[in-house]
């Protein structure tokens, strides 16, 4: 058995990416720019929060105990959710090249981050 984050450390040096949002740029940068600072509005209120958004997310957990719930929500949302970073960001952009050069993603993606080089926004 390997425990992917220590295995992705090694190789990287880099926080493993767990997950994020993807939208279609011929949407124009406004409605990517907006819907990116509604994702993270969204967020931050979560994490503001987080007894709520708990309460809330329990109704849909099917009898996991509420603590391990916690932990997982601490491990999964957080600081990082709001901005990768640019450690973060290199993260996502070397996982996506090396499924491409391993043949598991057929095209080469060409990653952007609403907000890199947009003064108005964080990048998301």
């Amino acid at each position: 058995m390997v425990d992917l984050g220590k295995w992705w450390l090694r190789m990287t040096g880099l926080p493993l990416p767990l997950g994020g949002n993807a939208i279609r740029r011929a949407l124009g940068a406004q409605l990517m720019l907006s819907v990116s600072n509604a994702l993270r509005d969204s967020i931050q209120y979560a994490l503001d929060h987080r007894e709520e958004a708990l309460a809330y997310a329990m109704q849909f957990a099917r009898d996991l105990d509420p603590q391990l719930a916690d932990k997982f929500v601490g491990m999964y949302v957080n600081e990082r959710t709001l901005d990768y970073g640019s450690d973060g960001r290199e993260a996502v952009r070397r996982l996506l090249d090396m499924g491409h050069k391993a043949g598991i993603i057929p095209l080469a993606a060409r990653v952007e981050f609403i907000g890199e080089g947009l003064p108005t926004s964080q990048s998301a």
